[in-house]
């Protein structure tokens, strides 16, 4: 006997080892069965569960479940990432907290041996937090990024790339963060609103005939100046294009360049050119061949590159030196307070400085070739496909890619430096020491490269190293490619397009055949999710409060292709009761006596509702599928939602209570094998999304198929025949359906109060609609709160009329109904939907609105405009219907 409620505390772990002892997560051994395969997006072992992974779980765990259940041999592959900065922050800080100074006084082996001892302790605690989720990962295949066999495969790229010229030394610029002394990736920044100033300077030309003013926000990089740049088009700077102007402080002469990048319609035209200090700036110095000098030191001080008085001074101190000497000498034409973004370290929280070092770098521009063509030939496709143009437009674009860390944790970059700086690059170091042989004539000491490879080269390697390569496994011939990536839009250009570019480079294959980029999660109001705002949401709470089922199909329901998720406790609580409602429609068919029947055929069904349930049925099961083998995830959702709750439990089992109330045992016993059948449908197709309560249902609910007579993670995905439609019940349920809606609607609309007991007269009606009527007319009177029903020539006084079908419904409302007071209401209703209307209409007309607004507001908007002028049109209409009864 089930249980009165489903309890998700006690319930989900049960549930969950059950099918982890049963073997459930690994793939069949099955050489027939088509594959399907994902590679999880690996989380930093230093993080924990946060509402953007529990979506991006939640959509890999229904699509695994779906393809399990569908018969493949479907393989979700988990592994988390070491994510060196991260990671190395959390120990150093730990190591603060105990007194010790640092790492550099540990020392490297020391330092990396207490991370794997914390990373022993603590890092599965991610994977842990996806159990709770339900995350139905093959663990047994569990992948690091520093595992041993992901390791070997990082060192054959590298030293691969290295020889075919695609991996080199250069000196160029990185964002450079000075508190953890090391290059960082774009990813790892954060721009932060800040006061500044822009502080103008005047720059006098060398011969003392004049002067050029620039404006800068960072003073102090002047002092690496090596030009000034005007536009070769701009008429006050033409005939001074090949001049100098002297170097205020420093003192040294500067030529004035003609550049594109000088904007003439901003400040005066004239630009400042550093090019070891300014992105921008450094291609115009590799355009015009400039010197670039680097004045800061790691620590983002003044170095021996700057003027005697300004060595040693921290980066903003001399700032504040540079602008007072500049004064001092007469040269500030100006001084404006701005509030601007500028980039910091998202761990560290220091500001950024773009700094030139000598870094290794991956030839990315040659590696991008063929992965552009591959998504222009359809080999892998974006979706939603809009997504497309943002990989392309960053893959057209793409810049030298720095892999290189000033880091001891992750993994270290596999070069040796011999005598006289010659660079040795191998798999291990007695391959480097045998080239060493070669190249001198003898053994020579080598010193390993100090730095560590970017996260994201490993990374970039997660599809088929993870399955074995370079060895020729059978899970890389089996699973690689992968079929869908399900990843965020943040990090297409960071992970996406180096898994392309690297998979192609060495497996010939692409990675994945489709990438599927899920929503990002924001708050009830549409702002995004963060601490500080005290707005995020922890999962694990949710889980909590109201069970993964609920979390995961709010998830699901709202990951529609072009839009954010707006989540609330209130929309997560909304999908906790319909798993009740779910619960309570199988104890309903559990105390009626309806348990899935061995032999059952539901086409041999007899009676109508049988026929049609049997048919709905088929069309939510086609829906479903239909959803699911293309992400759209949402209306997957939508489609299970309607079915369960609206058809099977608001209309069938309604429907079905007669019958097992009656006195035909043939009819109930139909039915009842008929409600066991579609309630084992309904578990299957919604497991996938809610998957403990499905289970615990088919374990429980007497709905568990006699063919399918193990766990429910493993039954067999509905394929239903065609022929379960017949038209002809289809379209007398339907009516039925539609006749006790409008009743109903009606009944709302005209306030008739809940007790009241109206009449129903059907005028007009045709043959097949007395037959109907004759035999629903007392399900139509209990389902419609009715007095009693009959057929008329012309309607009864005061009625509202309705039309179904042929004939016109006569509801006789008048007598249950004060009209003055529901006139008043409707009034009143319309006119607070109308000013809305009006307040929407104008906002949307209005071009200052459109330009600033982001397209979810307007898009808001637009749907709340439609919704309001439905609501209205519908009070309208029943407004008319009380006025012809007055």
């Amino acid at each position: 006997m089930l249980d009165k409620a489903f309890d998700p505390r006690t319930a989900e772990p049960r549930l969950y080892r059950a099918w982890e002892e049963s073997g459930a997560f690994a793939p069949i051994d099955d050489p027939g069965a088509p594959a399907f395969s994902m590679v999880i997006p690996p989380p930093n072992i230093t993080g924990a569960l946060h509402i953007g992974h529990a979506l991006n779980a939640t959509l890999q765990d229904v699509l695994i479940r779906f393809a399990r259940m569908r018969g493949m041999t479907a393989l979700w592959l988990p592994g988390t990432d070491h994510a060196g900065i991260a990671t190395q922050m959390v120990i150093e800080r730990q190591l603060a907290a105990e007194g010790n100074q640092g790492r550099r006084d540990l020392g490297r082996e020391a330092f990396v041996e207490r991370i794997w001892r914390w990373k022993g302790r603590s890092g599965g605690e991610i994977e842990n937090q996806l159990r709770r989720l339900g995350a139905s990962c093959d663990w047994s295949r569990q992948r690091f990024t520093l595992d041993e066999g992901l390791s070997a495969a990082v060192r054959k790229v590298f030293v691969d790339l290295h020889r075919q010229k695609l991996i080199y030394r250069d000196k160029r610029l990185v964002n450079w963060d000075p508190k953890f002394q090391t290059a960082i990736s774009d990813l790892e920044l954060e721009q932060r609103e800040v006061d500044g100033h822009f502080w103008h300077f005047a720059y006098p030309l060398e011969d003392g005939t004049g002067e050029i003013v620039v404006a800068t926000t960072r003073p102090e990089t002047m002092l690496g100046d090596t030009a000034v740049a005007v536009h070769p088009a701009d008429e006050r700077y033409k005939a001074l294009i090949g001049r100098c102007v002297r170097l205020p402080i420093v003192g040294r002469p500067i030529p004035i360049i003609a550049d594109d990048y000088a904007d003439p319609e901003k400040g005066s035209g004239a630009v400042k050119i550093t090019p070891a200090h300014d992105f921008n700036d450094f291609k115009v110095g590799q355009r015009h061949r400039l010197p670039m000098i680097n004045i800061l030191d790691p620590f983002a001080r003044m170095n021996e590159a700057a003027p005697p008085e300004y060595r040693g001074l921290d980066r903003f101190a001399a700032r504040r030196k540079v602008v007072a000497d500049i004064e001092a000498l007469g040269l500030l034409r100006g001084v404006e307070a701005i509030r601007h973004a500028v980039p910091h370290g998202d761990r560290s929280g220091a500001p950024v400085e773009p700094y030139l070092t000598d870094q290794w770098w991956v030839d990315a521009k040659a590696l991008a070739g063929p992965a552009i063509r591959a998504v222009e030939a359809g080999r892998t496709v974006f979706e939603p496909a809009n997504w497309a143009k943002t990989y392309f437009e960053w893959m057209r674009n793409i810049e030298p890619w720095c892999i290189s860390r000033q880091l001891w944790w992750g993994h270290r970059i596999p070069a040796w430096y011999g005598p006289g700086g010659h660079i040795f690059v191998a798999e291990t170091e007695d391959g480097a020491a045998a080239l060493a042989r070669e190249h001198y004539g003898r053994d020579e000491p080598l010193r390993q490269d100090e730095d560590v490879l970017d996260t994201w080269f490993s990374s970039a390697l997660w599809p088929f190293s993870t399955l074995g390569w370079p060895e020729k496994t059978a899970d890389l011939e089996r699973f690689y490619p992968t079929h869908t990536l399900v990843t965020g839009f943040d990090i297409i250009f960071f992970w996406v397009a180096r898994m392309m570019m690297m998979g192609l480079h060495f497996t010939g294959e692409v990675p994945f055949r489709r990438v599927f980029i899920n929503a990002l999660v924001r708050d009830a109001g549409g702002a995004k999710m963060s601490k500080s705002k005290g707005n995020a949401m922890d999962p694990l709470d949710l889980i909590d409060d109201f069970g993964a089922d609920a979390l995961r199909f709010a998830l699901t329901s709202m990951s529609g292709q072009a839009r954010d998720i707006k989540l609330s406790r209130q929309r997560i609580e909304g999908y906790r009761n319909f798993a009740t409602k779910l619960w309570n429609a199988a104890r309903f068919c559990e105390m009626n006596g309806c348990v899935a029947v061995e032999g059952f055929d539901p086409a041999a069904a007899t009676e109508a509702i049988n026929r049609w349930i049997r048919g709905e049925t088929l069309k939510a099961a086609g829906g479903v599928t239909q959803a699911l083998e293309a992400c759209a995830f949402d209306d997957a959702a939508g489609g299970l939602y309607r079915f369960v709750w609206n058809v099977y439990c608001d209309w069938y089992l309604e429907f079905a209570k007669p019958v097992f109330g009656g006195a035909d045992e043939t009819a109930k016993a139909e039915t009842r094998a008929m409600a066991a059948w579609v309630l084992g449908v309904i578990l299957k197709l919604l497991h996938p999304v809610m998957p403990f309560v499905t289970e615990a249902l088919w374990r429980q609910a007497g709905a568990r198929d006699p063919v399918d007579d193990g766990l429910l993670i493993t039954a067999s995905w509905p394929d239903l025949p065609g022929d379960y439609l017949d038209e002809a019940a289809d379209g007398e349920m339907g009516w039925l359906v539609a006749l006790i809606t409008e009743v109903r609607q009606l009944r709302a609309e005209m306030g008739v109060p809940p007790a009241a007991r109206p009449s129903l007269a059907l005028v007009g009606a045709g043959p097949l609609t007395r037959e109907r009527l004759a035999r629903h007319g007392e399900l139509i009177a209990s389902l419609g709160r009715l007095q009693g029903l009959a057929l008329a020539d012309v309607a009864p006084a005061g009625s509202a009329l309705f039309v179904i079908g042929e004939a016109t419904g006569a509801l006789g409302v008048a007598q249950h109904v004060d009209l003055a007071a529901e006139t008043a209401r409707l009034a009143k209703d319309i006119a607070g939907h109308a000013a809305d209307i009006d307040r929407t209409f104008r906002k949307l007309g209005n071009p200052d609105f459109l330009a600033r607004a982001p397209d979810e507001v307007v898009e808001e908007n637009r749907r709340r405009l439609a919704e309001a002028q439905a609501a209205k049109a519908k009070l309208e209409a029943a407004r008319a219907r009380l006025e012809t009864l007055a």
